[in-house]
């Protein structure tokens, strides 16, 4: 009963506030100066009440869901996984001026050698029907003067938990690029004191990718597989936008012969 209540009384209060907005339009080429300062400033304060209602309401009702983690992965995958950058919100949402080895967010850390940075980093809220990521990343990079500049991401501990070297690891993106680059993804995984390390180029221009790093032609030693990490790296950056649409990694055991 109190909760039918409170619909109606708040029914009533929203009719009544619309009708004095649209009065106070009406009124507006008879008002004096004095009262239609008055108005204004109510009608600001109003304003901005409700952008900030409506920026809350369309972040949360906005596909993809924050911490999505719905991957579109090959058949018999038995781990899937969109890293933190990709799936929740972080805390600076963007940097400017990056420096080497700057951590961004919980996972993820940018390598370059540049002398004067001039790379800026941002995560924007994805908001096309077709994206499954609920965030994307932004390299906005303009004079580099440096020789590599990569993305590490480190990856979970179930990346690596029954790892063998009959597996296949995918990784996935959607890249939007101001001006088409080189884009490279190293594989690293760490088995005891020693680091197996897979290369692999990204279709050169294209905005959906994927690579596929078979690990039969590795050396690993499955026994001592501690943990691992993939860089994305950028060849010849300046002057251009790289917008990180989404990026997933997948795991598949090979099919038995």
């Amino acid at each position: 009963m109190l909760n039918r209540l409170n619909k109606i009384f708040d029914g009533v209060l929203h009719r009544s506030q619309l009708r004095r907005i649209q009065r106070w339009a009406q009124d507006v080429p008879a008002m004096d100066f004095s009262r239609l300062r008055q108005t204004r400033k109510k009608a600001r304060e109003l304003q901005r009440g409700l952008e900030r209602t409506l920026q809350r309401a369309e972040g949360r009702l906005a596909l993809p869901l924050i911490g999505s983690d719905l991957v579109d992965a090959p058949l018999h995958s038995d781990w899937t996984y969109r890293p933190e950058l990709w799936r929740l919100p972080v805390s600076p949402p963007g940097l400017a001026g990056v420096a080497n080895e700057t951590r961004f967010g919980a996972e993820a850390v940018v390598f370059h050698n540049c002398d004067v940075s001039e790379l800026t980093l941002r995560q924007i809220r994805n908001h096309l029907d077709e994206d499954l990521a609920p965030f994307g990343v932004n390299l906005d990079v303009f004079r580099f003067d440096g020789s590599f500049l990569s993305l590490v991401v480190e990856l979970p501990q179930q990346a690596v938990a029954g790892l063998k070297r009959r597996h296949l690891v995918r990784f996935a993106a959607q890249i939007d690029y101001e001006h088409p680059l080189e884009v490279f993804v190293r594989l690293n995984v760490r088995h005891g004191p020693n680091t197996e390390q897979l290369v692999r180029e990204l279709p050169l221009g294209e905005s959906d990718v994927a690579v596929d790093f078979d690990l039969a032609y590795s050396n690993l030693n499955e026994r001592r597989i501690e943990r691992a990490w993939v860089d994305i790296i950028f060849e010849g950056p300046d002057m251009n936008q790289i917008y990180l649409r989404d990026v997933t990694l997948s795991r598949r055991p090979r099919a038995e012969i």
